[in-house]
């Protein structure tokens, strides 16, 4: 299986345009002159809905979507273009944060710390609805490390049918559901010191080494439907460390 490579060089609907570097072959860029709407969640569901299409085109064609974005929002789309093409995935979720919460239990109204309850149809429902995202199983979600939770966060999370995995390593030992795994790679899941250029660091976390073997393992399942990948704060990279080790690790899940 081939991959199709979709950057969206946005972080939520503010742009990144550092991140059209990592285009490279036929890699597609979703990049608008504007995002049209009157409020924050509108514009961010007008990159959602392209990016939801090009999944489903790249399944529909026989091809593995691998999407590069500047936030976790975005696996709104790319989850929901993997239902409009049929899939139904465990999703794989590699965070330091649960991105699990909802107006209720947010202590910042961060739209970034939501996308995992959005998923899995828990409070804020504006941008999946906009897509016609049909909930994810909550029994068919791995979270893990999930090492920085709010109060609430971690009450939801704990009372919820999602498994949370504190060490990113015991994949390597479970048993992996049957079927096809979409993955999501949060950078920030790292080590700090492996991997500084981030917006929200959070101490601990796996070495680089240690995710790159639990990532083969994912790989050598010959499953992995689709990758997205909410990377760095380029403008924090100055040496293109952060850049080199996280491009390293997602090549490792092809």
């Amino acid at each position: 299986m081939s991959d199709q490579i979709i950057i969206t060089p946005y972080f939520l609907d503010s742009p990144v345009p550092e991140l059209t570097a990592l285009a490279k072959g036929d890699a597609l860029i979703h990049r608008f002159d504007t995002l049209a709407g009157q409020n924050q969640q509108q514009r961010m569901s007008v990159l959602h809905k392209a990016l939801a299409q090009t999944v489903a085109k790249s399944v529909q064609a026989g091809r593995r979507p691998v999407s590069i974005a500047g936030d976790c929002c975005t696996t709104i789309g790319v989850l929901a273009g993997l239902q409009w093409a049929g899939l139904s995935p465990t999703l794989i979720w590699f965070d330091a944060h649960g991105d699990f919460n909802t107006w209720e239990t947010t202590p910042s109204g961060f739209l970034g710390g939501m996308p995992l309850a959005m998923l899995v149809g828990r409070g804020e429902q504006t941008m999946p609805r906009a897509v016609k995202l049909a909930p994810q199983p909550e029994d068919r979600v791995i979270i893990t490390d999930a090492r920085d939770l709010d109060p609430g966060e971690r009450e939801a999370l704990a009372a919820s049918r999602v498994h949370h995995l504190s060490d990113v390593i015991d994949l390597l030992q479970i048993d992996l559901p049957a079927g096809p795994l979409y993955v999501h790679f949060d950078t920030d899941v790292l080590d700090p010191t492996a991997a500084p250029a981030q917006n929200y660091p959070a101490s601990g976390g796996p070495t680089a080494e240690e995710l790159s073997a639990v990532f083969r393992r994912l790989a050598q399942t010959s499953r992995v439907a689709a990758i997205s990948m909410s990377t760095w704060n380029p403008a924090l990279d100055a040496d293109g460390r952060t850049r080199t080790v996280c491009m390293n690790l997602l090549r490792s899940l092809f």
